[in-house]
C-alpha cells in the first residue's frame, strides 16, 4: 500500500504483483470476493521512513488509513495487518537499531510493536501478524493488547521464520532491504530444525492463536513436525522467492504452469497447513472456481 494513487507493476521480480494506493487497495477488495476471498494480509509502504518507523506507530499512517477505508467499503472483508518495521525504516531492519552493535534493540523494538499493534487495533484490523521476530514479542503484545482492552483481537505469529534467501523479490517490491548488515541475528537458521520446532511452541505457550512457517516449500518437514506437535491452526507463507520461481518458468514454458501450482498448494496442504498466504492467491481461487 502507498499513499499517492497508483498500482505500478514490478515486472522485473513479482509478475502480477502491485503496489496499490488505499483506493485501488479499495477496488481490488471487490474483485477478490467475486473470486471467493474474503481475507487479505496487509504490507505499508509510506512516503517518509526514519530511524524508528513513525509512521507504523501514528493513527494516520499508512496501515491505519488502510483498515479504516477497507473496512468501512467492505465490513465483510477480515483483515490482517503484518507487525514490523522493515518497511517502515530507512535503514529497513524490523525494529530499533542499537547503533553501538548495529543489530537491533529487542526490547526497545517490542514496546514500539505494542505500541503499532494498538494503532491497529484502533483502526479496526482483525487480526495482527507479527513478522519481526523479536524474542518475547507474543508474550508482550498479548500483555500490551488485554491491558488496552482488546483481549479478543488474535495473533498470528511468524513462529518459525527463517533467515531465507527467497524473500528477495519482496523485499525489492516493498522496498524494505536492508541498507547494511543482514536479519540472521533475529531469524531463523534454515539448518536447525530443532529450534523450528521450538520456537513455534515457545510462541503458544506465550499465547499465539496461529503459528506460521515461512517460507513453506523448502521447509515442508518442518511443518509437519509442528502440526504433529500442536493443536492450534497452522499457516504457511508461499514467499516471493517461491512465487517467482514458478512464474519464470511458466514463462518460459518449462512446466506446466497450472498443474505445479496446485501440486505445490496440495503440498502445503498434505504436510499440514490449515492457512495458505500466497501471491498465487487469486490464480488458486480462478483454478478452483473452474473446478467447479
Amino acid at each position: 500500500l502507498r499513499r499517492q494513487r497508483q498500482m505500478c507493476i514490478r515486472d522485473r521480480s513479482m509478475p502480477d504483483v502491485f503496489q496499490m494506493s488505499i483506493d485501488v487497495a479499495i477496488e481490488e477488495c471487490g474483485e477478490l470476493k467475486k473470486l471467493g476471498i474474503y481475507s487479505i494480509i496487509l504490507f505499508g509502504i509510506p512516503q517518509l521512513k526514519d530511524s524508528v518507523g513513525s509512521d507504523a506507530l501514528c493513527d494516520h499512517g499508512i496501515i491505519a488509513r488502510a483498515i479504516k477505508a477497507i473496512k468501512a467499503a467492505h465490513p465483510d472483508m477480515f483483515i490482517v495487518s503484518d507487525l514490523c518495521f522493515c518497511e517502515y525504516t530507512d535503514h529497513g531492519h524490523c525494529g530499533v537499531m542499537n547503533p553501538k552493535e548495529q543489530s537491533v534493540d529487542n526490547d526497545i523494538t517490542l514496546q514500539n510493536s505494542v505500541a503499532q499493534a494498538i494503532v491497529h487495533a484502533k483502526a479496526g484490523v482483525d487480526m495482527i501478524a507479527p513478522s519481526g521476530m523479536m524474542d518475547g514479542i507474543i508474550a508482550t503484545l498479548r500483555k500490551g493488547l488485554d491491558e488496552a482492552g482488546y483481549v479478543n483481537l488474535p495473533i498470528m505469529s511468524y513462529s518459525t521464520k527463517f533467515a531465507s534467501a527467497y524473500y528477495g523479490p519482496f523485499r525489492d517490491v516493498a522496498e524494505s532491504m536492508p541498507s547494511y548488515g543482514d536479519r540472521k541475528s533475529y531469524q531463523m537458521n534454515p539448518a536447525n530444525a530443532k529450534e523450528a520446532l521450538y520456537e513455534s511452541l515457545t510462541d503458544e505457550e506465550e499465547g499465539a492463536d496461529i503459528l506460521m512457517v515461512k517460507p513453506a516449500l523448502a521447509y515442508l518437514d518442518v511443518v509437519k513436525t509442528i502440526k504433529e506437535n500442536t493443536h492450534l491452526p497452522l499457516a504457511v507463507y508461499n514467499v516471493s522467492g517461491e512465487y517467482a520461481m514458478l512464474k519464470m518458468a511458466g514463462k518460459m514454458g518449462l512446466v506446466d504452469y497450472d498443474r505445479v501450482l496446485m501440486e505445490t498448494m496440495i503440498s502445503f496442504k498434505r504436510s499440514g497447513a490449515d492457512i495458505i498466504i500466497s501471491y498465487h492467491a487469486k490464480e488458486v481461487a480462478r483454478l478452483l472456481n473452474q473446478s467447479l
